[in-house]
């Protein structure tokens, strides 16, 4: 429909306007920049205008209006040694693009990997590992980015990239001993979170530039429409949570000569979390006269800790050599290290005691050269190839305490310290002339897993953990034609893979006393692989700007973490769990967005974005459904832009996930069934900005105004049937709440 409103109305071809400006320039969908329009993908940006003037705090309001991509984030039931799952110690869990999520997208902050998730049984770490405060812009490819990333670049990419000096400078003028900035502060209603940020930018020379960003945070749980507030496991109210953070990037910028330029980076994102489990507590607690009695859960506490520290290297030359226009050499140092405390006390007074910790230390490397050549007189070429080399030593240690009489705890590693690492080979190639643009790209990576200690994994497990390598080849095709100078379409074909991590080759976990369960290392996991198309059309007209895309891509060797094999659940007979890989999926689905210019009303502009999308998919072994699909969405706006100020009104329509759209018993424990009670719903937010001064602005939001009451399918994942009777709605979202931010530069 609005392909055929497009083509009936006439607008004028070259006027500039609102529509034409989303030609944005980007670095994630060709390893350097490039304009957005000319690359046949999909591809969407949000600068930090869009971050400050839309409110987004986190990873999962950055999606909030992009259909078919979502970020899971239940809420905090979790249990420290009782009956229960990893439900919301993960917080933002990660990214899920076109229905394939968690390790599967690739995630980075200026070209360095952010730390993988891990869950395992009660503990579970997340990947929101990151400030925003720190950004200036993201960019999202949905479909495989393998080709110029590499392995876990399964189903797309999302590319966090941190201010420099001169996105503050621009605007100081020119001379030495300038400075630059911006204070903010954010105040969010639906978990009370303050949020305070500083920036400071200087040139002390015409060759160096310097930057430092801060910022802390604080906030309470995530609120829902839960009414039971009962100190047990009968509450649907959020548990007594504090969320703290701070966050600190620096940089220098150094151009020695006019041919080079050196951006050293220093970041460094803290984050901690302390709940107070009430949803863990009995309902009932008896005396403590029985076993049974004895280990009912009288309270439970949790605290999470986790920090990131990165050091990164740029440089970038200008060359005049037959071999390259361009160099850049990249060399990145990351640490990462989370904890896990969890303390139970049980009915008979006894405390039991859980410490968990996961790191990853990253030592990541590339060299990329470019070269553009006139192949005739219409036709150029841009060759881009390069190196990367990246190592990632994994570690994790699970400590802890058993009161008597409980057989004392013994410390271990469910999997033996590992070291990831991966060399790769890649080139890309594109051919344009006015109206052609083809992209064919190789890459040709070696990975590892390799074994380097296995101190405190075996024993006590009863066999060691083997090491593991491979080799990859991904290929990836492109093709865009443009129509006329409004009107192009597109083509894209890429390949996909994500090779097998330490914890699942070698995870192993034996029965205990009361925890009748056990894992068994899978040595012959094979990499996952994926096949995409996808095909495309644009048009950038005065008054209307719009994408459409259609896209199908089939997955293989999808591994499945934990999946269930047999056993009763008894000492004798315990439940045995394995990662494995199982049979090929297949996704499809399509997605418009654009943006109509109403043009001049009044003192303002007038504009209406909206976007749609849908994405199904099914297990070609059982042809059931995946449970990993988000439902349908459209989002539709309504701008008025002023001078001075400006409003905007956000509706945003969730389909319903309904039952036969479930596997019901994909990845639950035997006899429990997958929750499926997700209706549609239909929300409205309202946003307004006051520009004080040209340097001043005050931003406020009513969320929700009409106060629904909704789920998200992808927070109720894993809720099972019998839980949701009485837990429903504590995964509920936020109702009608307010944001309030103040930004000023300087």
């Amino acid at each position: 429909m609005l392909v055929a409103f497009a083509c009936s109305t006439t607008f004028g071809a070259h006027a500039e306007s609102p529509s034409t400006s989303l030609n944005q320039v980007v670095v994630s969908g060709a390893r350097s920049e490039q304009l957005r329009d000319d690359l046949p993908m999909s591809i969407d940006v949000l600068t930090d205008s869009d971050l400050l003037d839309k409110q987004v705090g986190n990873i999962k309001d950055l999606v909030k209006d992009y259909p078919n991509v979502s970020v899971k984030r239940a809420p905090a039931r979790f249990t420290v040694t009782g009956a229960g799952n990893s439900t919301g110690r993960d917080g933002n869990a990660g990214f899920n693009i076109r229905g394939i999520g968690g390790n599967r997208v690739l995630m980075l902050i200026d070209g360095t990997r952010v730390p993988s998730s891990y869950v395992n049984g009660n503990n579970a770490f997340g990947r929101d590992a990151l400030s925003l405060d720190l950004v200036k812009r993201v960019e999202l490819v949905r479909g495989p980015s393998s080709v110029l990333y590499g392995s876990d670049g399964l189903a797309g990419l999302v590319n966090f990239i941190t201010f420099e000096p001169a996105d503050f400078l621009r605007s100081a003028g020119p001379g030495n001993g300038v400075l630059a900035g911006r204070l903010a502060t954010n105040w969010s209603g639906d978990d009370q979170g303050l949020n305070v940020a500083a920036t400071v930018a200087g040139r002390a020379s015409d060759a160096v530039q310097w930057l430092i960003t801060g910022s802390v945070h604080k906030a309470q749980a995530l609120d829902n429409m839960g009414s039971n507030d009962a100190p047990n496991i009968t509450r649907t109210r959020p548990n007594p949570q504090t969320d703290r953070g701070d966050s600190l990037l620096g940089k220098v910028v150094l151009r020695p000569t006019a041919t080079q330029k050196h951006v050293l980076t220093l970041e460094h994102v803290g984050k901690s979390s302390d709940t107070e489990l009430l949803s863990s507590r009995a309902a009932v607690l008896p005396p403590p006269t029985t076993t049974a009695t004895k280990a009912l859960v009288a309270g439970e506490t949790d605290a999470d800790t986790s920090r990131r520290d990165r050091f990164t290297w740029d440089s970038r030359y200008v060359l005049s050599s037959p071999w390259a226009d361009q160099l850049q050499t990249v060399v990145s140092l990351q640490n990462s290290d989370a904890q896990d405390n969890g303390r139970t006390m049980r009915n008979d007074a006894g405390v039991r005691v859980r410490d968990t910790s996961y790191g990853e230390h990253i030592w990541q490397a590339n060299v990329q050269a470019s070269k553009s050549v006139n192949l005739s007189d219409q036709w150029a070429q841009k060759l881009t190839y390069g190196l990367d080399l990246a190592s990632t030593t994994v570690t994790s240690w699970f400590g802890g305490f058993d009161p008597a009489p409980l057989a004392a705890y013994v410390p271990k590693k469910y999997f033996p310290d590992s070291r990831d690492s991966s060399a790769a080979l890649y080139g890309q190639s594109e051919i344009t002339n006015d109206r052609w643009s083809i992209t064919p790209g190789l890459r040709f990576e070696r990975f590892a897993v390799d074994v380097i200690s296995q101190d405190g994994f075996a024993p006590p497990a009863t066999k060691p953990g083997v090491s593991m390598s491979g080799v990859n080849t991904s290929p990836k095709l492109g093709a865009l034609y443009r129509v006329s100078p409004t009107w192009s379409v597109y083509g894209n074909f890429a390949s996909g893979f994500r090779a097998p991590n330490a914890a699942q080759l070698n995870g192993f976990i034996d029965p205990t006393p009361g925890v009748n369960a056990r894992l068994l290392p899978n040595p012959d996991l094979k990499p996952e692989t994926s096949k995409n198309v996808e095909l495309g059309l644009r048009t950038r007209l005065q008054r209307l700007s719009l994408d459409v895309a259609a896209f199908t891509g089939d997955y293989r060797e999808l591994i499945v973490d934990k999946k269930f094999l047999n056993g009763t659940n008894t000492a004798l007979d315990p439940n045995v769990f394995q990662t494995v890989n199982v049979d090929d999926a297949t996704i499809w689905g399509f997605e418009f967005k654009g943006n109509m210019d109403w043009g001049q009303v009044g003192a303002g502009r007038l504009s209406t974005p909206f976007a749609y999308g849908m994405t199904r998919g099914r297990d070609n072994g059982t042809g059931r459904p995946l449970n990993s699909i988000d439902p349908a969405m459209l989002t539709l706006g309504l701008n008025y832009d002023a001078a001075a100020w400006s409003v905007r009104m956000d509706l945003r329509y969730r389909a319903a996930k309904d039952a036969s759209d479930v596997d019901l018993t994909a990845g639950l424990k035997a006899g429990s069934t997958q929750f499926t009670n997700v209706p549609s719903a239909t929300t409205l937010d309202v946003t307004g900005q006051w520009r004080v001064r040209k340097d001043l602005r005050v931003t406020a939001g009513i969320v929700n105004l009409t106060d629904a009451k909704y789920w998200l399918w992808s927070d109720v994942q894993g809720l099972t049937t019998a839980n949701a009777i009485t837990q429903a709605d504590a995964y509920t979202q936020p109702g009608r709440h307010v944001n309030l931010s103040v930004v000023m530069d300087f």
